[in-house]
């Protein structure tokens, strides 16, 4: 795929660049009503005179890549007095994107659906593409663009079927949510990798893990090499620890896409009330199959868990993945291997990339396995990976369309909207 730029929007862009940070932060809000849609009841009831109206090609791609896109070098983690010399190897990618992610780990991917169909965006092991500006400035948006338009995946032509109903949406939401017209982007975080980066985080920093669920030991917790050998973490919290990291990404980069739709002047929110378990596959009803993602169950889980989708977004864990061996193999090749943070091949941000890269701390043997029995004990005690808390995770959702300003025009008073989206159609669409 490719995306092409008229004058029009030449011009349009020029003046977004423009668009003062503050501006966006102080003039954000949850502007839901787009042309084309309809509040039922209610003091607020109000049908649009306007036909519905999709966002443009470009438009599109403006707010994917700044919910998406890569923006440089991942700087990493500088220094450590554990493991000195040596250069901290916390790091998932080389990568950094729009949004920060905890010791860089970047666990999250996107999925987003609109009229057009329904597509997967992968970008947290994309290496920049000639897009960010030499000096740090204003970004090449024609390659930014079009970086993030090449990692677009097809994978229907019709948009999630989300039925207009509880449980598949919350009550508030039935009229709006996924609406016709909208863009509708959903990141998703692969949390059995993530689990896995924070194990290895806590044994890289002297730390075993204790199964406070069950109230005994995982194995390797008191292994001599550990610096902190019988002072381990509860199992819980590592887990709850890595939900929050994860969720910390879910909504940082839906709330960069939310702050451009004020300079953008299209309409929109971030919000949490799409049933996730309808959204990944889960909802047990076939006529709503979600993305369609791989689904488990156990009796020991009071919920179905997702685990991925074969082929386009696989988590570290079964049946993606043979074992627990086969999951730390993977996550070591992804740090360690070609394009990884720690492979001395891969460019980077200093002046000697190749050097800086080189100086990581490495996994031993040793390591590798007290890691492996971490996560096959998991896996084997619990039946998944992790154990406490879902495989896959989904947080909050971003929605993007074009904005009717009659209803803010004759329901509220004057600032509901900003002059940006006055002036959208003229400026965007003439």
């Amino acid at each position: 795929m490719s995306v092409t730029l008229n004058d029009a929007e030449r011009s349009a862009i020029t003046q977004l660049l423009r668009f003062p940070l503050l501006a966006a932060v102080n003039g954000r809000r949850s502007r839901r009503f787009p042309v084309g849609g309809q509040i039922p009841t209610g003091e607020l009831a109000y049908r649009s005179a306007r036909p519905v109206q999709p966002l443009s090609e470009v438009e599109r791609a403006l707010v994917l890549a700044t919910v998406t896109g890569v923006t440089g070098w991942n700087f990493g983690i500088t220094d450590h007095p554990g493991y000195a010399p040596a250069l901290p190897n916390y790091s998932g990618s080389a990568g950094g994107r729009t949004f920060p992610s905890a010791a860089g780990f970047h666990t999250t991917d996107f999925f987003f659906t609109d009229d057009s169909g329904t597509y997967f965006l992968s970008s947290r092991d994309a290496a920049p593409a000639g897009e960010v500006a030499p000096d740090g400035g204003v970004p090449d948006v024609d390659a930014w663009l079009g970086a993030t338009v090449s990692r677009y995946r097809k994978l229907s032509g019709e948009r999630l079927h989300l039925p207009r109903e509880e449980p598949y949406l919350e009550g508030h939401n039935t009229w709006i949510a996924n609406h016709p017209g909208s863009l509708l982007v959903i990141p998703v975080a692969d949390l059995a990798q993530h689990l896995i980066a924070n194990l290895a985080f806590f044994l890289q920093n002297g730390y075993g893990i204790y199964d406070d669920v069950n109230g005994r030991p995982v194995p390797g917790s008191d292994d001599p090499s550990l610096r902190h050998a019988g002072e381990p973490f509860p199992l819980s919290f590592v887990e709850q620890y890595t939900l929050a990291e994860a969720s910390a990404e879910l909504i940082t980069g839906p709330y960069a896409g939310h702050l451009l739709l004020g300079g953008l002047g299209l309409g929109g929110w971030t919000f949490d009330g799409i049933d996730r378990l309808s959204v990944l596959g889960a909802s047990g009803d076939p006529e709503v199959p979600g993305l369609n993602f791989h689904v488990e169950y156990d009796d020991r889980w009071p919920l179905p868990n997702p685990t991925g989708l074969a082929g386009v977004f696989e988590t570290l864990s079964r049946p993606h993945v043979r074992d627990a061996d086969e999951a730390v193999e993977r996550f070591v090749e992804r740090k360690f291997g070609t394009g990884g943070p720690f492979s001395p091949l891969t460019a980077g941000p200093w002046r000697d990339s190749t050097r800086v890269r080189s100086s990581a701390a490495a996994y031993g043997e040793d390591f590798v396995r007290l890691l492996t029995g971490q996560v096959r004990y998991i896996d084997e005690t619990f039946g998944k990976i992790p154990g406490t808390v879902p495989t896959v995770h989904i947080l909050n959702y971003l929605q993007a369309q074009h904005l009717d300003t009659d209803f803010y025009d004759d329901l509220f008073g004057p600032g509901a909207y900003l002059p940006t989206h006055r002036d959208h159609e003229s400026v965007w669409h003439s």
